[in-house]
């Protein structure tokens, strides 16, 4: 559990109702059915019946403690923060939602509200008082938040999105995280149309990725070690594969990028991508190597290169990334499960044996 300032209101209320839900007890059980609370409906909270929830890759990482030394893992753990599901009740406050509205939940379910940055529009950044949808210190019932893999969730309605009924609910519940975390940094670096754009890895980011930067209007470029990929990665849009492996397909394409997007979390060599930037060029990293990469400095010297990080989006750019998808018909591509297979999922998702987003039915949790 991250070690946050506790500077929202901190009541510990006793439980509403208890939830069906899975959750890892520990960093070898698996995942397996298990009741956790959830709270009293407060006048600006909303109560969802989750319908589906997306498989993220670091919901594996939390369910087995493998980030330990940035973001502990507390346990029992429920994860899921891709959540797509329908209004069942309101606060007497809230305006936006009414019952039987299908909405979204991301990554974030509270910040402070008050610093620069979440005033800013920005609230992924709170330095003050982030709460992660799980595994983050819950200030209303006390322990931490508890995620999607559960067949409800009440989250305050500032950090609700509205899911467009022009979208594929089961494609579009992967947009709250995937989605918004390629869409994101390519807004931040205005990538459009006349730019040379690539995209590292095609696995549930990349091919995110892949789309967005095609629907802006960009020539996009895949680098992959895998050929077995070209094929797929075409059907998505793609101009042109580049295998990274090889170093005169890399070469022909030195000095001649505007941006690249990498999504890759294994550790690998990030000075070959550098030189494939021309002046100015930018690579944002979205993955999350477990230990640091070295960078040849120079490389980013002699042409003003920028090697720049991005998470996900605050909640006015993730609900402006929604309705950008319902304009443009963009969801992941996705292969539903249901939750009783969550364990082998994961063991499949450490295989990259999916195209390219596993998401739970969230109806096999009553079966």
């Amino acid at each position: 559990m991250s070690a946050l300032p506790q500077t929202l209101e901190t009541s510990f209320e006793a439980p509403a109702y208890e939830a069906k839900s899975f959750a890892a007890k520990s960093p070898t059980s698996g995942l397996a059915p298990f009741s956790i609370p959830r709270r009293e409906l407060r006048p600006d909270d909303v109560e969802i019946a989750i319908q589906y929830c997306g498989v993220c890759h670091s919901d594996l990482h939390q369910a087995r403690d493998e980030w330990h030394n940035i973001m502990p893992t507390v346990y029992p753990c429920v994860p899921g923060h891709e959540i797509v599901g329908q209004v069942v009740k309101t606060g007497r406050d809230v305006k936006k939602f009414k019952e039987g509205d299908i909405v979204g939940v991301g990554c974030m379910v509270n910040s402070c509200g008050t610093c620069a940055d979440c005033v800013g529009g920005d609230e992924q950044y709170c330095s003050v008082a982030l709460r992660l949808t799980y595994n983050s210190e819950d200030n209303i019932l006390g322990g931490v938040t508890y995620g999607g893999y559960s067949e409800s969730i009440i989250v305050r309605d500032a950090f609700v999105l509205r899911i467009s009924d022009k979208l594929d609910l089961a494609g579009a519940a992967p947009l709250l995280c995937a989605g918004i975390t390629t869409y994101s940094p390519m807004r931040h670096w205005n990538v459009g149309k006349g730019q040379k754009v690539g995209v590292v890895g095609l696995g549930g980011l990349g091919h995110m990725g892949v789309k967005f930067a095609k629907a802006f209007g960009a020539h996009v470029v895949l680098f992959t070690t895998s050929p077995k990929k070209t094929a797929d990665a075409k059907r998505l849009g793609v101009d042109e594969v580049v295998i990274s492996t090889d170093p005169d397909q890399m070469q022909k394409h030195a000095n001649s990028f505007n941006f690249i997007l990498n999504t890759v979390s294994a550790l690998h060599d990030l000075n070959p991508y550098l030189d494939t930037l021309k002046l100015d060029g930018t690579m944002t990293l979205v993955g999350v190597p477990d230990v640091p990469s070295p960078i040849d400095t120079p490389k980013l010297l002699f042409r003003r290169l920028r090697l720049a990080g991005s998470i996900i989006g605050g909640i006015r750019e993730t609900q402006e990334m929604l309705d950008f998808c319902a304009e443009h018909g963009i969801t992941s591509d996705i292969e539903k499960i249901k939750i009783q297979d969550i364990n082998q999922a994961y063991e499949r998702l450490l295989k990259s044996d999916v195209k390219y987003r596993f998401v739970i039915d969230m109806a096999s949790l009553k079966a």
